[in-house]
């Protein structure tokens, strides 16, 4: 359903599947990141693999109609609106405020399929939002109500949970946006280099501001930095793979990648992020991650004092 407060929905529509199925399609490929990506690390190294530092991420092609179609069929004032809320129909009615200024740029999509298919159940069938580059959580899945507004709807998880604990105390709340953002996945902890020679370091990379523009992997802890070949296409708000040959010589090395978004915004350092954000926090740690390879050619997650 499509609703507003006073004036602001002209003809509030109840929408089935297939009434939104008839309408024109588009599909786009985006990652969803859970918040809390990487949390555990913000005080020390907590995890070993990638899998578990990085792995609350994903990228998929989603297929479905603009929100906005939806808001206009409404006949919705697209100038007094300034938030919508999303609401889900899972056990905790999961809701969300969306800022307009993501609506009209046309990228929230009512989503009924993915990689091709129908939605699966855990996946939010029949219907979910697709909110690109914001995090997970308000991907609503199991989309039931779509509410127009003029101010925020502080929903129960947007102010007291997925809020940002600062230092002094106090708790940032609506910063959703996923940072700029990227993990070298081969090689990485858990992981044993067998033998001297050339190996391809690769990884992803990722920013919820938009396309990425750069990656550096550095071999030496952050002293020198090597721009790494990202494999096309690039897409909006979506994975980028990143490959770069390394010749190792058998002796220690700390290996790290840093990207650059659209924007011009530069993946921080942990030393960076923790001057502003503490090490209590929780939530949208994009810091660069070190893997340390040993002589004996394993690979472990380490944190290194300079970044």
């Amino acid at each position: 359903m499509v609703m507003g407060e006073k004036d602001l929905v002209k003809n509030p529509k109840v929408y089935s599947v297939g009434d939104i199925m008839r309408m024109q399609p588009v599909s786009r490929f985006h990652f969803i990141e859970c918040g809390a990506n990487s949390a555990m690390e913000w005080g020390n190294v907590a995890v070993p693999t990638v899998q578990y530092t990085h792995g609350m991420v994903s990228c998929s092609e989603f297929t479905g109609v603009p929100l906005i179609k939806l808001l206009d069929d409404c006949g919705a004032d697209l100038k007094g609106v300034r938030f919508i809320m999303a609401e889900g129909a899972d056990g905790s009615h999961e809701n969300r405020t969306i800022p307009m200024s993501l609506v009209m740029s046309g990228e929230v999509l009512v989503v009924y399929g993915q990689n091709g298919e129908m939605l699966r159940p855990e996946n939010g069938y029949p219907l979910r939002l697709v909110v690109p580059g914001v995090e997970g959580v308000s991907q609503i899945k199991y989309l039931r109500r779509i509410k127009l507004g003029t101010s925020p709807f502080a929903t129960k998880d947007e102010v007291l949970g997925y809020v940002d604990l600062m230092p002094d105390g106090r708790l940032r709340q609506y910063t959703s946006v996923m940072e700029v953002k990227s993990v070298v996945t081969s090689p990485s902890g858990g992981q044993v280099l067998m033998d001297r020679g050339v190996y391809n370091v690769t990884g992803l990379a990722w920013s919820g501001r938009g396309k990425i523009k750069r990656v550096d992997v550095s071999f030496d802890g952050g002293v020198n930095w090597k721009e790494a070949r990202l494999e096309g296409p690039v897409q909006n708000k979506a994975f980028a793979r990143f490959n770069i040959p390394w010749v190792w010589n058998g002796k220690g090395a700390f290996l790290q990648s840093r990207a650059v978004d659209e924007t011009g915004m530069v993946q921080p350092t942990f030393q960076e992020m923790r001057k502003i954000r503490g090490t209590r926090s929780v939530y949208h740690n994009n810091s660069i991650q070190t893997w340390q390879v040993e002589e004996t050619g394993d690979v472990r997650n380490v944190q290194l004092a300079n970044s």
